[in-house]
This record gives structure tokens, sequence and C-alpha cells, in this order.
């Protein structure tokens, strides 16, 4: 058993090693707390060192503060030391392995970079850093850009403002993909190892180059290339707003947009400019009640026909048109929605150009998607959820998953982009105004072609994580033959895996009537999450409409009654 002295002792340890005087400091103060008996002091020092922040698939991504279960230097200089380890062990013979490190606009991104880029290069790692702070999807086309063998992105994305993250892309046979089985495992072995039997405060430091602004250059070149042939005329050039969420794209979205030859749209002023603090927002993330608050006011100030926002660091995407019936009179599309017309836009492309391609999805995003493969006689995917799994699709012509992430364009990047999202997107808006339409008719059709399509999250948030394996073996053991009065056609349990997936503690559920319902467990919380699914095809756009909701309602209600809520 770990003892209180026992854990001051790892506090000195770990003052011993830290080069950053501002943890230091935070480390001593709770130190002498602690000793003087203060108990919220003795429960932050044995939280923050009990444990270390999991690396995993996901990279790290944890609030910034002192300790090994925290985001701060040592963990990040531990981290960089065992990614380099990793990269040296599996490099071609005769072969420096070499890394591309990006940073966004949060605190200590830029000193958790550069950190990175001198430790990495004092192990061995030819390491090339941006010349500044750039979006996560810059980072992801440099390593297939650079060739590189490695990426690292300093982001915690959309996380409050408290976090920072650390993501880290493969290149090679990775194709500049996030990291996924085995190389997170094998990568977190070596993080340990660099934390158990060294110290960082010994590690030697390397020099590292800046990257050339023609790197950059050529990424806003090829993305400006997904808008196509489409020619913009003044008169259906979209009227939007536009919102970096207080993070870093709108310098390379303006770039970007201006080369394919859009009018730079009007901006949140407020949110423009990158700010750690996220001073406007509780959670910078748009998908979050009171995000774009700003947006819908100026939007209604200028009569705007489209909103479009990025996330902090632009590898999210979220829309907003048009509606009388919304409080704030538009409305943001759901990640569904948009996933569904972008890659409905995708698959007219390749039936116009006679090629072909796969079209795919997470298994928690809306059947929609699939829907359209078959109407056009395209290849479809399910992957896992997330998009180290769905940029990973062979032949891939377009991904996206429910939580605004979106890959338009997998022949330049193999990660979600916000940027070259919304540049798709603004030709689609573009298109439909040169004939007479919206967005809003588009979406219209789409029902009327495909379906309607409605989906609904439910999130079961516990205070006992035990709750969650305890529920998901409910589940397993007691297979119901009905959910919300519809029969359960089928019920896949993912966690053996199979021939298209590898083990996940996934349960899927097909209805009768066409439903289908997934259960999980969170990645990053401690919460049971609920996908409901339905599509209507019978009757005319308001029958549809109505009972798609409808059946939503009944089955929300069904699986809380299944689960005892």
């Amino acid at each position: 058993m770990t003892t209180l002295h026992d854990y001051h002792s790892k506090v000195l340890a770990w003052i011993d090693q830290d080069p950053d005087l501002a943890t230091v400091a935070e480390l001593r103060a709770l130190l002498e707390a602690s000793q003087a008996g203060d108990e919220h002091a003795q429960a932050e020092i044995t939280d923050r060192f009990s444990t270390r922040l999991n690396f995993g698939t996901a990279g790290l991504r944890g609030a910034i503060a002192a300790g090994p279960n925290r985001m701060n230097r040592v963990v990040v200089i531990q981290a960089a030391a065992g990614l380099a380890r990793y990269l040296l062990a599996h490099a071609q013979a005769g072969k420096t392995p070499s890394v591309v490190i990006g940073f966004d606009g949060r605190k200590n991104s830029e000193v958790f970079a550069r950190d990175t880029a001198e430790i990495m290069s004092g192990l061995g790692v030819e390491a090339l850093l941006m010349p500044r702070m750039l979006p996560t999807p810059i980072l992801a086309f440099s390593v297939r850009e650079l060739d590189a063998s490695a990426g690292v992105m300093v982001t915690a994305s959309h996380n409050p403002a408290a976090d920072n993250g650390y993501k880290v892309y493969l290149g090679g046979n990775d194709q500049g993909s996030q990291i996924v089985s085995p190389a997170d495992a094998l990568i977190a072995e070596q993080i340990d190892f660099v934390a158990t039997q060294m110290n960082v405060g010994e590690l030697a430091r390397g020099t590292y180059s800046i990257i050339a602004e023609s790197v950059i250059e050529n990424y806003i070149s090829q993305t400006a290339l997904v808008a196509g042939n489409t020619a913009l005329a003044p008169s259906t050039q979209p009227h939007f707003i536009y919102t970096a969420m207080h993070g870093v794209g709108y310098e390379t979205f303006a770039a970007v947009i201006s080369r394919a030859g859009f009018v730079v749209p009007e901006v949140v002023a407020e949110q423009n400019i990158p700010d750690a603090t996220f001073p406007s927002v509780e959670f910078p993330n748009p998908e979050e009640p009171g995000a774009l608050d700003l947006a819908y006011g100026l939007a209604r100030r200028t009569k705007a026909e489209l909103i479009v926002a990025n996330d902090p660091d632009a590898d999210r995407l979220a829309v907003a048109i048009p509606d009388e019936t919304a409080a704030e009179g538009y409305r943001r599309l759901t990640g569904n929605e948009l996933g569904a017309v972008l890659g409905w836009r995708t698959a007219r492309e390749l039936t116009r150009t006679n090629k072909s391609g796969t079209l795919a999805c997470s298994i928690v995003s809306s059947p929609a998607l699939s829907a359209v493969a078959k109407h056009y006689g395209l290849d479809f995917r399910w992957t896992l959820t997330g998009f180290k799994w769905v940029s990973r699709v062979e032949n891939l012509a377009y991904g996206y998953e429910e939580a605004l992430g979106y890959l338009v364009n997998p022949g330049t990047i193999r990660d979600k982009d916000g940027i070259s999202a919304a540049v798709a997107l603004l030709s689609l808006v573009n298109e439909l105004k040169s004939n007479g339409s919206t967005l809003r008719d588009h979406l219209e059709e789409f029902s009327m072609t495909f379906g309607h399509f409605a989906s609904k999250q439910i999130s079961l948030r516990v205070s006992d994580l035990s709750e969650i394996p305890r529920l998901m073996t409910n589940l397993r053991s007691s297979q119901p033959d009905f959910v919300g009065g519809s029969a359960v056609l089928t019920l896949d349990d993912l966690l053996e895996g199979n021939s298209d997936f590898p083990p996940s503690d996934v349960l899927r559920f097909w209805l009768e009537d066409g439903s289908r319902i997934m259960v999980r467990p969170s990645g990053t919380e401690p919460k049971l999450k609920i996908y409901i699914d339905v599509v209507s095809r019978e009757g005319d756009l308001a029958h549809r409409t109505s009972d798609a909701a409808k059946r939503l309602s009944t089955l929300a209600e069904g699986m809380k009654e299944l689960l005892g809520l």
C-alpha cells in the first residue's frame, strides 16, 4: 500500500526533474500544505501521483498541472522520448527516422512542441517543427507531404481551456493516419520505460529544423482544389459567417477559400484570434449549447445564408442554416446531416467522372451514408469509432463520423479536416444557389431520395465507473426481444471482434422496422452512450419527418426502460 510518505517522496523526485518553474512551485505548495495536514492537498497529490495519464490511440489528453496524471512538461518529455525510442527501434536499416511537430494556440502548446523537438532530436530522430501555431490538418498533411516517420500535434482540440493534449500520427504504411493498435501499446511501453528508468532532466537536447512555408502553401493549394471547377459568380457566392472558436483556423481557412475563389466571410471578431482562455464559451466545441451564440447574433444582424464554424484546432466543421422555427433563427445541422450531404456530393462526383471509391463512416454514425452508397452502386464500409479507423479504409473516397469530423480529400490527408470540409460545403452551396436552391432544400431532397434519417443520442453519466460494465453485461446476458415495441432482428456483440472490426466494447441492435441502436462506453468520459437511428421512407416529407421523430422518441424511452433509467 502506498503511504502518504511514499507520495511525498514521489513529489520530491518529480520536482528534481521538472524544468518548469511554475509546476515546481505548484508542487512545492501542495507538498507543504499536505505535510501540514491539509486533506485537500493530500487528496490532490494522491490523484496526481497514484497513476499516469494513459497513452492510447488518442495519444495523451488531460488538464495542465503538475504530476504524472496531468499534462505538463515532464509528461510531454517522457512521451517524446518514448516515441523517439519506438521510431528508432522500428526504423529501416540505415535510415534516420523523422518527426514533424505542430501546435495550436492552447496554453503551453508551443512549449510542449519545442520540448518534443529538442528531446527527439537529442535521441537521434530528425525533428521538424511548424513555424507557428497552425491547424491540426496541416500537421496531418505534412506527415505525408514530407514522408515523415511520424507526426505529433500538441492540441486538446475542443476540450475545455484547462486541458492540453498530444496526438500522434505515423507515416510509411500508415500514410499519416493516427496511431492504432499495436503501435499505441508499443509506444506506451517505451514511455513507461522512460518514466521509470530515466530522469528527463538528464536527457540530451538536440537541434531541430523549422518546416518551410512551402509545405503550408502546398496544403493551401491542394485543399483549395476541393472546390472543383464550379464557376463562382458573385451572385451565387454564399453570404456566410465564420467563427474560429478562439482557435487557429481562420488564417488558413481564409487563405484556402480565397485561393478557391470564394469571398472572405464576415467573422465573429470576438472568437477570431487564438485565445487559450476561450473567454466567450464554456466549452470551445461548436456542438455545445451556447458555443455558436455570437455567430447566431451576427448572422441575424447581417441576414447570413450560412454559418461555418471550426473547432479550435480546425479539424472539425459545424454548419448552421436559417430556420424560422429555431429560437436563434438558425439551426445547426447535426454531424449526420452534414456527413450525409457531403457524402452525396462525393457519390455524385464519382458517378459523373465514372470513378470508383468507398464511402465510410463510424459505426455510431447514421446509416444514411450507406443508403447513398447503395443508390450509386459504390462500396461502403463501417468502421469503429474514431477517425484513426475511418482514414484507413481501403480505396476511401469519403469518410465521416457524427462528431463533426469529415474527410473529403483522402488523397491529400488521412485525418478529419474542418477546412477542406468547409470548402466542399461552400462549393455545394454555391452550386445549389446557382440553381435557385438552398442547403435546406437539398436536405429535403435527400430525405425524399434516400429516406428521412433521424438520430438521437442518450448519455448516461455515472459516478461509479463499475456501473458501465455492469450495464453492458446485463444487456449481453439478457438480450431483449423488443425495444420500444419494435422487434430486435439481430444483436451484434463486437467485444470478440470479427472480420470487419477488431474487438470493441460495443453492442449493435438492428430492429424489424429498420432502426438501429448502438450502445458503448464513452472513451473519454464516465458515460454510457446510446445512439439511436431511424429512417422513414413512406409518404411526403412532413409525414416522414413526423414519423421518424415519433419513432426516435419511442425507442429512446424503450432503451431507458431496458436500462432501468
